[in-house]
This record gives C-alpha cells, sequence and structure tokens, in this order.
C-alpha cells in the first residue's frame, strides 16, 4: 500500500522507545517541514490551480499535528528548539529531477514516500510505546490514517498530470532510491534516521 521498496530496520522502534523525548522532538521538526512544503508547492505551481486546495488543506492538518506534538512536548516538559538538518530529505532530493515537468512529477511523489516512512514508523513506534507510553502510543497510533491520506493524496495529484502507469513506474524508483537514503543516513534519534 506504502509502497516502500525496504520496510524498516527491526530494531528501529525499540531504539525509537528509547529515544522518544528525541523523536518527539524531531517528530514536530517534521510536521512543520511538510506544512512548509505543502506551502512551497502553492507558490512553485500557482499555474496549476488543482494543486492549491488540496496542498492548502494539507498544509493546516501538518500544522495542526504539527501544535498537537508541541502540547506533548509542554506537557512532558521538553523545550522546542532547533535540530541541526538530517540527511533523509536532503538525499530524496538528490533524485528529484530538475526540468519540468518531471520536478513536478518528483516532488509530488518524494513528498509521498516521506509521508509513506513516516506512516510506517509511527505504527512500529505506537506499537511499540504502547505498554510502557500508552499516552505517546495513542498518538502515533491515532496519526497513521493522516500519514497514510497524505501518501494517497500525493500520488493521486501526481495522476492528475501524468499518466498512472508513468506515476506507478516512477514511484517505484524513487522507492528504491529512498531505501538507500534511509539505509545509508547516520542512526540518530530521529523519525527518519538509518
Amino acid at each position: 500500500m506504502l509502497h516502500l521498496a525496504q520496510p524498516t530496520r527491526t530494531d528501529w522502534a525499540l531504539y525509537a522507545v528509547a529515544h522518544r523525548d528525541e523523536i518527539l522532538l524531531d517528530h514536530a521538526h517534521c510536521e512543520k517541514k511538510a506544512a512548509s512544503t505543502a506551502v512551497g508547492m502553492i507558490f512553485r505551481y500557482e499555474e496549476r490551480p488543482e494543486l492549491v486546495v488540496p496542498l492548502s488543506q494539507l498544509a493546516r492538518e501538518e500544522l495542526a499535528h504539527f501544535e498537537e506534538v508541541l502540547e506533548r512536548l509542554h506537557e512532558r516538559g521538553i523545550p522546542f528548539r532547533r535540530l541541526p538538518a538530517g540527511g533523509y530529505a536532503a538525499g530524496l532530493h538528490q533524485a528529484v529531477r530538475k526540468t519540468e515537468p518531471h520536478r513536478l512529477l518528483d516532488n509530488l511523489l518524494t513528498c509521498a514516500l516521506i509521508e509513506a516512512r513516516s506512516c510506517e514508523r509511527m505504527q512500529l513506534f505506537g506499537q511499540a510505546l504502547l505498554p510502557i507510553d500508552p499516552e505517546l502510543g495513542r498518538l502515533y497510533s491515532g496519526l497513521l490514517a493522516a500519514e497514510a491520506r497524505h501518501f494517497r493524496r500525493y500520488v493521486e495529484l501526481a495522476e492528475l498530470y501524468f499518466d498512472p502507469s508513468v506515476v506507478q513506474a516512477r514511484l517505484a524508483e524513487l522507492a528504491i532510491h529512498e531505501a538507500a537514503v534511509i539505509g545509508s543516513v547516520q542512526v540518530e534519534p530521529r523519525l527518519h534516521c538509518g
């Protein structure tokens, strides 16, 4: 369903649980970046009106999640602070072609794969947290549907402009690239780390 070429390594959830405060902070940054990316695409592709409302809706939902995670950080006494950029998103964007319309397709599908990986990781994290930190486990379990919906939305937006067979073929190529990136980035307390 999520078109990931490689599942997350089996010990990631245990590592994440051991570093849950840091993962929560990183998650807040991920939601903020996801909202910013959606808004940025609205500005970049103003001549494509079919993108404007769906991306605006997506950005608002990402910001709502950002606020929800900020609230959890506050409840736990964890200050929201700057984090150095991880290598995941930059690594993914290396595969984005530079010329249009291929750039649009690749940007939409890269966003889709980020959402897919987030969905997979949140499911693993939520399941591992439930026995030891039920409140946080429920937060992550509750976000799964939105992450999966965001994945599908980006793919559907790509299919507005490109034949579905072209979209699926490029998604498969980018998924292989995403698997290589997720396997090569440094292991650190991040939602999208190696």
